[in-house]
């Protein structure tokens, strides 16, 4: 079984192992060492053990079908690539293997192995939250337990422990008073107290660090018990009433919160106990309906309770809609229209014009939807939501006159409509086969936002129509030129796509994208083609100070390391010049990345003099880079885990 241990460390450097986790991470990893314990060895080829730190941390590490090393640890920091605790236990099983120490099978019923692999579906109860019958039953086992321990003792002997518990902890006297206050009806002392704590709590500064475990945060609990109380008791009007001030004080509080959401939580659990008791209120049911929509609509952060159905209740029917409809149709004629600019005044009535829409729906009014669409498609701006509209009630006709006009309307200044509508004018070509119009859409696409997607696309739909060939020597021409195919004074037989229902009037010059012959994007095509010859041609042919986009140039290096494997050693040498250049110790480590690739290709190409006269030039030219001195240092020596 050590056999198959070794083989997690099979080529594993100590320089592979600071690229895979990162160099601050493997060093925070080898201060580690010493805090690892039980390493163990798995049946399936994992070594597995535990490492001290702020708690004892399960760690696991294993080899992959592919052979790549896979890790798991359950410090916070799993999930987000490997731990200092990975990088110490694989220190440290190497340094066992190689004094010939062997490792341990690890016992299926060891904590170690079902903290790592046993209850996985189970974790999110077993961990914080416990069955809700298994509280149920630990509250019964200790009401059983009181009542015998109590079962022997006088009234006398009770009231005087019951006086001394209430003296001793003011929260034993509060809830006697308040359930003698419950029992004998003195709901407005209760509502009044209920009130001051409302006020007091909104008025506290909501905070949390996550990471420090430090923070203030309001505690709701036993407003959510007393507002369960009232509702019990059947005071829905007392709980309503406060629910109303919670909702307006809380909106304010949670607004300038810092707290990860948890004074929201607080109070959405409070606004529940307010939803149970909406039934029990003086409103009539069309009031209910009307109250739940402006809780909605006044919900900015999530707080109101996700009551699933609640809009679907049967006991609001077509009347309590249509009820709903006379009442928000006013509000939206009161609204004044919002300004140009005026975004949060234009969102708001789109909210309420969503909620008529629903009403209208819902109270068998469905006709009356287009109509306020069509009315309001200028005020809010909502061009899709009716072109959506029309589609679905089988007016593709209207919906497309509704994309151009919202095009026309939207395309200066609102590209992210106007780019919409375009698409649902694609959207409908395709389903009318009118696949030439698809591919003039999909070509506006790569003109506007050139990328491996758009120039993919436009493949797709040239090819549907047998026109590939020409569209794409026009669009790489245009890559090279800036000149579009299509433009004022062109030979339109050399561009055998029809012109398109809308096309937006700017370049990308207004956006400062204006470069031209466009590298970046020739370079990807060339690629994505797997002409590596051109990609090739295209890197050498562009200017030595082209921008590349991020990580374009190492796909080109990757792609080419077998077939040109100096065109690879000239890119990691070009990217890690650039990064030393910078004289930051962090640029050094990150050059380090790249120096390692070109070792690979000149070891694998049998040049490793050529190596050790790139790791002789650097240390000549930048010998007072101390830092970078030991990064040369870590590379030379390539020293493996194990031998």
């Amino acid at each position: 079984m050590m056999k198959t241990i070794k083989k997690i460390f099979k080529d594993l450097t100590f320089e592979t192992l600071r690229e895979w986790a990162g160099d601050r991470i493997y060093q925070r990893g080898e201060s580690y060492v010493d805090l690892v314990s039980q390493l163990s060895r798995t049946s399936e080829g994992a070594v597995a053990a535990w490492v001290a730190g702020t708690d004892d941390y399960a760690t696991t590490i294993k080899r992959d079908e592919q052979g790549n090393l896979e890790a798991f640890c359950t410090c916070p920091y799993s999930g987000y690539g490997p731990c200092k605790h990975v990088v110490a236990v694989l220190l440290v099983a190497a340094k066992k293997i190689k004094q010939k120490q062997d490792l341990p099978l690890l016992d299926p019923e060891d904590d170690l192995y079902l903290e790592l692999w046993d209850g996985e579906e189970d974790d999110f109860v077993a961990e914080d939250f416990e069955d809700i019958s298994e509280q149920k039953a630990a509250r019964d086992n200790a009401r059983e337990k009181l009542t015998n321990l109590l079962a022997g003792k006088g009234l006398e002997e009770l009231q005087e422990l019951l006086i001394s518990l209430a003296l001793d902890f003011p929260e034993v006297a509060r809830r006697i008073r308040e359930a003698e206050q419950l029992a004998t009806g003195q709901v407005s002392a209760i509502v009044r107290s209920l009130r001051r704590e409302i006020r007091e709590l909104t008025s506290e500064d909501a905070w949390y660090d996550s990471w420090k475990g430090e923070g203030s945060l309001p505690d709701y609990d036993h407003l959510e018990q007393q507002l369960r109380a009232l509702v019990d008791q059947g005071h829905g009007d007392a709980v309503l009433e406060l629910g109303e001030e919670l909702w307006k004080r809380g909106i304010e509080q949670v607004a300038d919160s810092h707290d990860d959401g948890e004074t929201a939580m607080a109070i959405s659990d409070c606004m529940e106990v307010v939803l149970e008791a909406l039934p029990y209120t003086r409103l009539t049911l069309s009031q209910q309906l009307l109250w739940l929509i402006d809780r909605e609509l006044e919900d900015e952060y999530s707080m109101f309770p996700e009551e699933e159905g609640i809009f679907d209740d049967p006991q609001y029917t077509e009347q309590q809609w249509d009820e709903a409809v006379g009442v928000l149709r006013e509000r939206l004629l009161q609204k004044p229209s919002p300004k140009r600019d005026a975004f949060s005044a234009r969102y708001q009535r789109k909210q309420l014009l969503d909620w008529l829409v629903t009403a209208y729906t819902r109270s068998g009014r469905s006709e009356e939807v287009i109509p306020l669409l069509e009315q309001e498609v200028e005020n809010c701006e909502n061009y899709q939501q009716l072109v959506d509209t029309l589609i679905a009630a089988g007016d593709p006709g209207r919906a497309r006159y509704w994309c151009i006009r919202g095009f026309e309307k939207t395309q200066q200044e609102k590209s992210g409509i106007a780019a919409a509508l375009q698409g649902r004018l694609r959207l409908l070509a395709e389903e009318e086969g009118r696949f030439d119009l698809v591919c003039a859409y999909r070509a506006e696409d790569f003109f506007e936002t050139p990328s491996e997607k758009t120039f993919t696309e436009l493949r797709q739909a040239a090819e549907r129509i047998e026109i590939w060939p020409a569209v794409r020597k026009a669009t790489l021409h245009y890559l090279q030129t800036g000149q579009r195919p299509d433009h004022e004074g062109a030979n339109m037989s050399d561009w055998p796509v029809v012109e398109p229902e809308v096309k937006a009037k700017h370049s990308r010059k207004k956006f400062g994208r204006e470069s031209f012959p466009d590298w970046n994007m020739l370079l990807e095509i060339a690629l994505l083609e797997e002409r590596l010859e051109e990609a090739i041609a295209i890197y050498q042919e562009s200017p030595k100070k082209t921008w590349w986009s991020w990580g374009i140039d190492e796909r080109l290096a990757a792609a080419v390391t077998t077939s040109h494997p100096d065109v690879a050693l000239r890119i990691w040498k070009t990217i890690a010049d650039d990064l030393i250049a910078q004289v930051k110790p962090s640029a050094y480590k990150d050059a380090a990345k790249y120096l390692r690739r070109m070792r690979t290709i000149y070891e694998d190409t049998g040049r490793v003099a050529d190596w050790l006269g790139v790791v002789k030039d650097l240390r000549k030219n930048h010998n007072r880079k101390r830092r970078l001195m030991e990064v040369l240092d870590r590379l030379e020596a390539n020293q493996r885990l194990i031998d």
